[in-house]
């Protein structure tokens, strides 16, 4: 296998499926995006349709073989990636038999303090400890996580539950239909915080940790290691889809870790910041370890003697889809940006707080909300516009002086990846607040797409690290301005104490 050769890779994000055919190098030779919606539901649920998202899948492989840009026969791998933290209840014979219930459903919270709550920051302080030394995290007592979801159903939707044969995580349950294999890894299964992440080697679940969950083991997959070939494609998807039956199949991995090889920040230290639907700040780490003060946490990573560092703002990008959507109906994402631009830096001293859905890192308050702070009459079109793109980075600045201090030392450059990272101007507004050096590889978009290419590419031995840092290419580099950032550190330094003044407000206004 070489670096030319061609992988089907899926990125399954929360705003729908992205395909393409990438070679192993990280070359996108075609691709597409389809959306899927969201579902929200009374009491906290938000979920997808999981047989609908296979749908799509299928379609868009048809089309980009039908489109001449790739030989069916030279499609040789199979990779995934995307969402996590978020359940399928899968069949026997693999396919759902209810919907994916995602990271950002609440409903089994009352489930999931009976497990873990307390009187410390809403946890039992020795079941999360147990948790965090084994598994180097616990599970949410919001109930927004596989333990939350799967306790829900037990408890909520029996039926569901006594039909389900599996429950796996997005990138697992797309495995399963291709190779009919039901499979997971300590990569997959990060969120469910049931392994014990201080050996990698050791494939099975933690005993005492399934025993404090109270979930059903026999509906968790097998473990496999990260990276390994699950197996082959079925020869029904084969010809359902058009590609080679012999194609091999690679576990599949959160966006967390596609992000990471997408940009080429994969050895130790090397940092990036995605700037997705939700947002996040990692890198490669040669340690296990936890802050569970700013839920900050090294998870297992890219291979089975790995970790990278994991975090998690629930709103990204997703503001500026927000801004849109509300008050700018009419006008594109490179309309508002363009507007943004002609405001000055500081939005005329506005402050935007970005917790839309609550927030995870480095606060963890499913309660906060997004705000606008120090508006007047003088306000203007483009400063509302500014100060969101300006807000989502002082949101990643808190959370990036977290990391530095868990890291134990300065991360410097900062590749961006995402959809966020399309903008110059907020590429250089984040450099600005975060008074870093901030990087944009080349089709920064597909980030996640190209990353689980080259994922297969290392697993299968077809790249070396070597190969990634040479291949994929600094498209952009955004420096700090000195004046506006000194203006920026103004600004920053009441975000935070924005949080803590309205706290409780936030606690009191959520019932």
């Amino acid at each position: 296998m070489t670096p030319d050769d061609i992988c089907l890779a899926i990125d399954l994000g929360t705003g729908g499926p992205k395909v393409g055919f990438v070679r192993l190098s990280g070359e996108i030779l075609w691709h597409e995006h389809q959306p899927v919606e969201t579902h929200w539901l009374p009491g906290g649920g938000a979920t997808q349709d999981a047989v609908a998202w296979w749908a799509l899948i299928r379609d868009a492989v048809r089309r980009g073989l039908a489109s001449g840009a790739v030989p069916a026969d030279q499609v040789v791998a199979v990779g995934c990636t995307g969402q996590w933290a978020s359940t399928v209840p899968v069949g026997d014979g693999g396919e759902p038999v209810g919907d994916c219930i995602l990271w950002m459903d609440t409903r089994g919270g009352a489930y999931s303090r009976a497990v873990i709550g307390g009187p410390v920051a809403g946890y039992a302080p020795r079941r999360a400890l147990r948790w965090i030394r084994t598994a180097g995290g616990a599970p949410s007592p919001n109930g927004n996580d596989p333990i939350g979801h799967m306790l829900y159903l037990q408890h909520a939707e029996p039926d569901v539950s006594a039909r389900a044969r599996w429950f796996l995580e997005p990138v697992d349950y797309l495995t399963l239909r291709f190779t009919g294999v039901a499979s997971a890894s300590h990569a997959s299964m990060i969120a469910g915080w049931l392994t014990d992440n201080r050996r990698l080697d050791r494939l099975e679940y933690d005993p005492s940790l399934l025993a404090l969950a109270r979930v059903d083991v026999s509906k968790l997959a097998p473990l496999v290691p990260t990276g390994s070939v699950v197996g082959t494609v079925l020869p029904e998807v084969a010809r359902e889809l058009g590609i080679s039956q012999a194609a091999r199949v690679v576990t599949g991995v959160p966006d967390l870790h596609s992000a990471a090889c997408g940009a080429g920040a994969i050895e130790d230290f090397e940092t990036h910041l995605a700037v997705s639907t939700s947002a996040w700040i990692g890198a490669p780490v040669p340690f296990k370890k936890t802050d569970p003060l700013h839920s900050i946490a090294s998870v297992p990573g890219l291979s089975s003697d790995r970790y990278l560092i994991a975090n998690n703002h629930e709103s990204g990008g997703l503001c500026l889809q927000w801004l849109r959507d509300t008050l700018f109906p009419a006008s594109s994402f490179d309309e508002l940006t363009q507007l943004a631009a002609s405001a000055s830096p500081g939005s005329g001293n506005i402050i935007f707080t970005p917790w839309l859905n609550g927030e995870r890192s480095p606060v963890d308050d499913r309660n906060a909300r997004a705000g606008f702070h120090n508006v007047s009459v003088n306000t203007r079109p483009e400063d509302i516009v500014r100060a969101v793109l300006e807000g989502v980075a002082y949101n990643a600045r808190w959370l990036h002086d977290a990391v530095e201090r868990f890291a134990k030392r300065r991360l410097e450059p900062i590749r961006i990846v995402g959809g966020g990272s399309q903008s110059d101007l907020w590429c250089q507004i984040h450099a600005d607040v975060l008074d870093r050096v901030v990087e944009r590889v080349e089709s920064s978009v597909n980030a996640h797409l190209r990353g689980v290419a080259v994922f297969v590419g290392l697993s299968l031995g077809a790249l070396t690290a070597e190969d990634v840092r040479d291949t994929l290419r600094v498209e952009a580099t955004f420096r700090p301005d000195r004046a506006t950032r000194e203006r920026y550190d103004r600004l920053y330094a009441e975000f935070p104490r924005l949080y803590k003044v309205q706290r409780r407000m936030f606690g009191r206004l959520s019932s």
